[in-house]
């Protein structure tokens, strides 16, 4: 089956002349999304091996109404980028829905073509299609690349973001 008449197609991503598929991920990509992950310094650190842990939360992910793991496409169907979005629902902010993007990655054989930009301002339109008022983010302060997109998009680092390990 070609990325055309994929029925997990969500939108289409135009760069550069080029056309990426923003599908839903699938089981199958399971393994290219962690390579993904794992395609940058601090990933190699924390992300591969067994593949079990990855496909038991990418099934927790799938079944969730208010999650979406987001496969993009080269037009020969391999994934180049993804990103997972988590509608959160809540009373802050005059209870405004609000679209937590996380882990967003595109493929070092496809980075700085534009792909990491086209697929943020698809998400935007995700967000307001769906009803968020807000979308954040967080990005780890070694990716300075990935801060200066992001605020070149209009993302505000109004925050500090706190984290506690557990294991």
């Amino acid at each position: 089956m070609g990325i055309t008449d994929d029925a997990s197609r969500l939108g289409v991503l135009q760069v550069d002349g080029t056309a990426y598929a923003v599908t839903r991920a699938r089981r199958g990509d399971v393994a290219a999304l962690v390579a993904l992950l794992a395609d940058d310094e601090l990933g190699r650190e924390r992300e591969g091996g067994d593949l079990e842990p990855y496909l038991r939360a990418y099934a927790r992910i799938d079944r969730s109404p208010d999650n979406l793991l987001l496969a993009v496409r080269s037009p020969e169907g391999d994934v180049v980028a993804t990103a997972h979005l988590t509608m959160l629902p809540g009373l802050s902010r005059g209870a405004t829905l609000r679209l937590q993007v996380e882990a967003v990655r595109v493929a070092s054989s496809v980075r700085h073509l534009g792909l990491g930009t086209a697929m943020l301002e698809w998400i935007t339109g995700y967000a307001r299609s769906h009803g968020a008022g807000l979308v954040q983010l967080s990005t780890d302060r070694s990716r300075p690349d990935a801060r200066r997109l992001y605020e070149r998009l209009g993302y505000v680092a109004s925050h500090d973001g706190m984290k506690l390990h557990l294991t």
